[in-house]
């Protein structure tokens, strides 16, 4: 039977484990020639080792599908570009990009330390820019020239980046930095054949086994909604030519529950038509709070 990813390349980041693995798995289950990246680091992104992503290339091309390994640094700007072009010169062209790579490095704001906000960031933040970055330019460039793409960015946020995560303040900033990108992409790249859209998972990873491990446990029995190849099949519907009135949404997932996120919104608002004074302003931000509370924060998506 046909997939509805037939005959399309895609780019699969941090696809040596977890979501991505998955990722990559069923984007070529559905016909797509995968371009699977993995560093191959640690949780905490130490080390580099290609076999990850190897182990994926073998499992996709023993089923009969074609695929590749890379091992780009996705949040180095130069490597970055070096994966796109993988894709195009191995492939004939890109189609679809996945951007799932990240670590953690937890810990309470006060006890952060300078390098650990600062490589958390780099690694979602920057590194899902530099890959969108570079792919933009070559679909920008294949519409200029007449053939108008039909691409695909498919980007992955978090719960953490959408309601908070105590413990976690560099990669929710990051995480919600990504969505605030992707609407902004899709809004960018809409005129060259592209959608952009962000998904939040909740999964059983190596991200939140861990410090999770309660939540995310397998049942003995039963829906494991926190399997991670749950997430994939939205992926790969995203990834797909049928998915072309859909961009700029962020989408979160779990188990079988899919959720449109509406993002921030204007909420209840108080205009005196004039400037407010100081001692008139606590009662009047009481009353809004009171007609629209904040969410509790999540412990971790």
């Amino acid at each position: 039977m046909a997939g509805i990813l037939d005959g399309r390349v895609a780019i699969v980041t941090g696809a040596g484990r977890g979501l991505g693995r998955e990722h990559a798995l069923e984007l070529a289950r559905q016909g797509a020639k995968v371009v699977v990246n993995d560093l191959g680091t640690t949780l905490g992104g130490d080390g580099e080792s290609v076999g990850p992503a190897q182990e994926v290339v073998d499992i996709i091309r023993a089923a009969g599908g074609e695929a590749v390994a890379n091992g780009s640094d996705i949040a180095d700007f130069e490597q970055a570009g070096q994966l796109v072009q993988q894709a195009i010169d191995t492939f004939g062209r890109l189609d679809i990009l996945v951007n799932n790579a990240g670590f953690v490095r937890d810990r309470m704001l006060v006890n952060t330390g300078e390098d650990e906000w600062d490589a958390v960031i780099r690694v979602h933040l920057k590194g899902h820019f530099a890959t969108m970055r570079h792919a933009g330019a070559y679909w920008r460039t294949e519409s200029k020239e007449g053939r108008q793409p039909v691409a695909r960015v498919i980007n992955t946020s978090s719960g953490a980046g959408l309601q908070g995560s105590i413990g976690q303040a560099s990669y929710s900033a990051a995480k919600a930095g990504i969505a605030a990108l992707s609407i902004v992409a899709a809004a960018e790249m809409g005129r060259y054949g592209v959608t952009v859209n962000a998904i939040a998972p909740s999964a059983r990873t190596r991200m939140t086994e861990g410090p999770f491990a309660e939540a995310m446990a397998a049942p003995e029995d039963g829906f494991d909604k926190m399997n991670p190849a749950n997430v994939s099949p939205v992926v790969a519907w995203l990834a797909s030519e049928d998915a072309a009135d859909v961009t700029g949404r962020v989408i979160e997932i779990e188990g079988g529950k899919i959720c449109l996120e509406n993002g921030w919104a204007h909420g209840p608002a108080n205009d005196l038509g004039r400037r407010w004074e100081a001692a008139e302003v606590g009662a009047a931000v009481r009353d809004l709070i009171a007609a629209a509370p904040a969410p509790e924060p999540v412990y971790g998506s």
